[in-house]
């Protein structure tokens, strides 16, 4: 879906592969799916098929003439002559149809007379580029690599459709795609009229330590009590782990899959990751209209954690479990799986069979290579504890995908892929930058506009990750319906230039 970011807390539905208890439903701020989420839909029908393009494999080596098919999809229904195209870019999970027929960008595209497209990001979804996901071919798994495959995908598209100059080009994504929304408008100006960019996280961090930060700030919304109680609850949970007596009451309460081996660190940061992650998950994705038949944890709120966590009759601890225990039912966990050996194993599978290639072992290949985004506890001013820092997180890139993985080479990773792109100081026209007060990821991205620029941010107060993307609903507050006008109204000045 699309995603880098935008979200699925609802993890699970398009999961192609059977959920694994090992893989956590909610990992480096990617819920199970992908980032984006899927929306409602109004009626049925039936969706846009498959459609393929042959890319190759190595956009910058000349020499290297292997190929591949990465799948697309089309809806010409609202297209009208001269009108524009369209095009929605695929991120960190498998593209899903339903986004031809439904969520924001489908509206402008009857108000524009649009022909939509959507492209499926390399190595995710049912677009191999290779036979599978070693760490050999991963080397070619790369936001560079994707920009180059839709600057060929666009081109192919305007022979293949037999389109003109007239019929100007927008780009369309959430989370990571939103980032390659802007860096393609950036990179190919000549190829596109303009991007949104919706929620996307511009700026590349080893330690991203201002999301806790985010979480914290948007469980503030609900008053002073949510944090105190979590905080009270962390204070709990710290001094239990130091006993054996209170090991077992954690091992009962949280529900744990084998008992925890208070002296295997990875273990314990993993119980700590976890439960500190079914607040996370929540927050990224709050009040966003993701509903539809068989969504899941769309009605969990910021108010419904809080309401759990300030509710007096109970110790704080056992409000934080009882949180754990509502997101378990809500996902089919039978128990929390917190063994971070079981966690490497499923994540070091190279088979497109795996459970891991549903896109956990993809995505986190990019942050240990490209971006880190990793959401730590390394602020001093939060409420979740300190039991998984940085180097936890770290440490899985050269677990997984072996020891040249580590932090030295990720960080000369990271200044390059800002150096690249230019992170906040994008030096790119005619983009627009949506993001939500409520979503963490708005802390790596573009919230007041950039002085002396053709760039502008549309920062949306109350709302989370990729809202504004989302299919409208009656509830919808006012900066939410405003900055869909705003947004509309950006891409009708850019197709009237």
């Amino acid at each position: 879906n699309m995603a880098d970011m935008c979200a699925r807390v609802a993890l699970l539905l398009a999961c192609i592969v059977g959920y694994t208890a090992a893989l956590p439903w909610f990992l480096h701020g990617r819920p199970r799916g992908g980032m984006l989420g899927r929306p409602g839909r109004a009626g049925s029908g039936p969706l846009p098929a498959d459609q393929w393009v042959t890319q190759r494999l190595d956009h910058y080596n000349d020499a290297d003439l292997r190929t591949w098919e990465q799948r697309y999809f089309v809806n010409d229904t609202f297209f009208k002559p001269g009108g524009p195209v369209f095009l929605m870019i695929g991120g960190e999970g498998t593209a899903d149809p339903i986004w031809m027929v439904t969520g924001t960008w489908i509206e402008y595209a009857k108000d524009f007379g649009a022909l939509c497209l959507m492209l499926e990001h390399r190595y995710y979804g049912k677009s191999h580029p290779t036979e599978d996901t070693s760490v050999e071919n991963l080397q070619y798994l790369s936001s560079e690599q994707a920009l180059a495959d839709l600057a060929y995908f666009r081109n192919y598209m305007v022979d293949k459709m037999g389109l003109k100059t007239d019929n100007k080009w927008i780009t369309f994504g959430g989370s990571y795609p939103g980032s390659l929304s802007a860096w393609f408008r950036l990179k190919y100006p000549h190829l596109v009229a303009g991007a949104v960019a919706t929620s996307g996280p511009l700026l590349a961090e080893l330690d991203f330590v201002e999301y806790v930060e985010v979480v914290r700030d948007s469980l503030a919304t609900t008053g002073p009590e949510c944090n105190k109680n979590i905080q009270l609850a962390t204070n709990a949970v710290e001094n239990m782990l130091t006993t054996q007596e209170g090991v077992e009451s954690l091992n009962k309460i949280f529900n744990l899959c084998s008992p925890l081996d208070v002296n295997n660190r990875n273990d314990v940061a993993n119980f700590w990751s976890s439960i500190s992650g079914n607040f996370m998950g929540v927050v990224q994705y709050n009040k966003d209209n993701r509903e539809f038949e068989g969504a899941v944890g769309t009605n969990i709120t910021i108010d419904v954690l809080c309401g759990i966590m300030n509710d007096g009759s109970r110790a704080q601890v056992d409000n934080y479990a009882m949180v754990n225990s509502l997101l378990m039912k809500t996902y089919k966990q039978k128990c929390l799986d917190v063994s971070y050996d079981s966690m490497i194993k499923e994540l070091q599978e190279t088979s497109w069979k795996s459970a891991a290639s549903e896109g956990g072992r993809q995505w986190i290949y990019q942050t240990c290579t490209e971006f880190g985004f990793y959401q730590s506890s390394d602020s001093p001013d939060q409420p979740f504890g300190h039991g998984f820092p940085l180097s936890f997180s770290v440490q899985q890139c050269s677990d997984i995908y072996g020891s040249q993985f580590n932090q030295t080479t990720l960080m000369e990773g990271i200044k390059r892929t800002n150096t690249n792109y230019g992170a906040l100081k994008i030096a790119g026209t005619k983009i627009v930058f949506p993001n939500g007060s409520i979503d963490p990821w708005h802390a790596l991205g573009i919230t007041k506009d950039p002085e002396g620029t053709d760039l502008h941010a549309v920062y949306i107060k109350g709302t989370a990750h990729c809202a504004n993307m989302y299919p409208a609903s009656v509830e919808d507050p006012a900066e939410l319906k405003q900055a869909r006008e705003t947004v509309k109204g950006y891409i009708g000045d850019w197709l009237g230039q």
